[in-house]
């Protein structure tokens, strides 16, 4: 396949209709506009729908509506928009709803700025929104990889029928890369394949084929049943969709982590260390839950390694689930920055250059 040149929030727009999705509910909020934009043209070429809701809460419910017909439906948004999503997508899950939901990760806390950050990592891996629910949660480090994701990603959300979300800082939707597009995938909703869905009931048809969509279950005992399905669930996704990078962890002195668009800056620094004769090793994330916990404990177990740095574009909220891996077997250290401000190879450098002197 020939290489396109594209803006990374429109190669997501186009990975997902390309995946199935026929339906788009959101609104506009910078860093990722340029998602409904695209969307607002390419949906009427194909038969789709493109909404722009009301506001961010009216989009999630939107989301949650068409996904119970069996439909394969996105949305997408950037923080303080994910932030108002929360209900909706508790909801979805609660209801067991497959769909997608992108976050064009932007500074904060509130309104903060609309450059790049890392800083909703606790929001998509610990659950935003109320109650016991997981969202099977990518966090791409390229255009190409958020689209070869996109396609498998509906796939994973009606296996397992739980919402996937992706976290991407604001880089990958505002950056360019050349990347190769898949073939349009010829969906359709198979009522037989998916008989929890919404696809049309009529007088005469079994009443036990009525799809009943919801989330509340009042009696207490009904509720701990459907917990304890959920909770299956999600062991099953913990058992059999980690995703990881492990990159020159072989022998090395040190292990860097990281995911997303840091990663990447992690890897110069590595490539700079080694001309200095430090060897450094990465591990990279790629689904951030489920976390992928035996990898990085495996990489940092190495005799060789003495100490691992986590660097992220926030204050440190994967460093928990890093320590959590590793269990003080090692020492752990961080550098990152919130507010957007993006750590630098430099930076990454001198600090790996001061825990080998010790300081």
């Amino acid at each position: 396949m020939a290489l396109t040149l594209m803006k990374g929030s429109e190669a997501i727009a186009e990975a997902a209709i390309r995946a199935g999705a026929r339906f788009f509910f959101g609104y506009p909020i910078t860093p990722q506009t340029e998602i409904p934009e695209y969307m607002s043209a390419r949906m009427p070429e194909i038969g789709g729908c493109f909404l722009q809701a009301e506001s961010e809460v009216a989009a999630i419910n939107m989301v949650y509506g068409a996904a119970g017909t069996g439909a394969r439906v996105i949305t997408s948004s950037s923080s303080p928009g994910v932030s108002l999503k929360q209900e909706g997508i508790s909801y979805c899950a609660g209801a067991r709803v497959p769909a997608v939901i992108v976050n064009v990760m932007r500074g904060g806390p509130g309104l903060g700025n609309i450059q790049a950050s890392q800083g909703d990592y606790f929001q998509g891996v610990k659950g935003g929104g109320n109650g016991d629910y997981h969202l099977l949660t990518y966090a791409p480090s390229s255009i190409q990889e958020f689209i070869d994701i996109m396609m498998f990603a509906y796939e994973k959300a009606e296996k397992y029928r739980i919402p996937v979300l992706f976290l991407a800082d604001g880089i990958i939707a505002q950056m360019m890369e050349p990347v190769e597009l898949p073939e349009m995938v010829d969906y359709k909703v198979d009522p037989e394949e998916k008989p929890w869905a919404c696809t049309g009931w009529k007088p005469g048809d079994d009443p036990a084929k009525r799809g009943v969509i919801n989330s509340i279950y009042i009696d207490t005992e009904s509720l701990a049943v459907h917990n304890d399905e959920l909770q299956a669930v999600y062991k099953e996704v913990v058992a059999n969709e980690q995703m990881v990078e492990t990159y020159n962890c072989e022998g090395a002195e040190y292990i860097i982590t990281a995911f997303g668009t840091v990663a990447r800056i992690a890897k110069s620094a590595i490539a700079e260390l080694k001309t200095k004769g430090i060897n450094v090793g990465l591990v990279r994330p790629i689904t951030v839950w489920p976390f992928p916990y035996d990898a990085v404990r495996e990489a940092a177990s190495q005799d060789s390694v003495k100490a691992v740095l986590d660097v992220e574009l926030n204050e440190g909220q994967m460093l928990e689930d890093v320590k959590l891996a590793i269990n003080g077997a090692k020492p752990i250290d961080f550098t990152g920055h919130c507010g957007s401000q993006m750590p630098t190879t430099d930076e990454i450098v001198e600090k790996i250059l001061s825990m080998k002197e010790g300081k």
